[in-house]
């Protein structure tokens, strides 16, 4: 369980959640695929990418965490790391960051750059 207090805890997840909107607004602006779309409401970002499937991530406040559920990898619970400012899955310490890079830009056939 996270010893980090709850205040700081949601500054750093509306943090990272609003720059993630805000980051994949742009990418799939650039994209122009009518069928991608990206919604941010009430803690909950949906990213719809047509027949690649949709990803959900959202701020779980009882847990202190960051949850993704991909359409490529599957469920992850993301904690923040105060080493390195990053929301990181413990049982590999991939940050969210990076899985997300991976994926996209694998899914999205354009280099993905987040950096939450």
């Amino acid at each position: 369980r996270s010893s980090l207090p709850l205040e700081r805890y949601h500054r750093l997840s509306d943090s990272a959640m609003d720059t993630l909107c805000e980051d994949l607004e742009n990418i799939l602006d650039n994209l122009g695929n009518p069928s991608y779309e990206v919604e941010y409401s009430s803690g909950v970002l949906t990213l719809k990418l047509g027949g690649h499937g949709t990803y959900v991530i959202n701020k779980q406040p009882p847990n202190k965490q960051i949850w993704l559920s991909s359409p490529v990898s599957g469920p992850k619970r993301y904690d923040y790391s105060e080493s390195d400012g990053h929301w990181r899955y413990s049982r590999n310490n991939e940050s969210l960051s990076e899985l997300l890079n991976t994926e996209l830009s694998k899914t999205l056939e354009t280099p993905v750059d987040l950096d939450l």
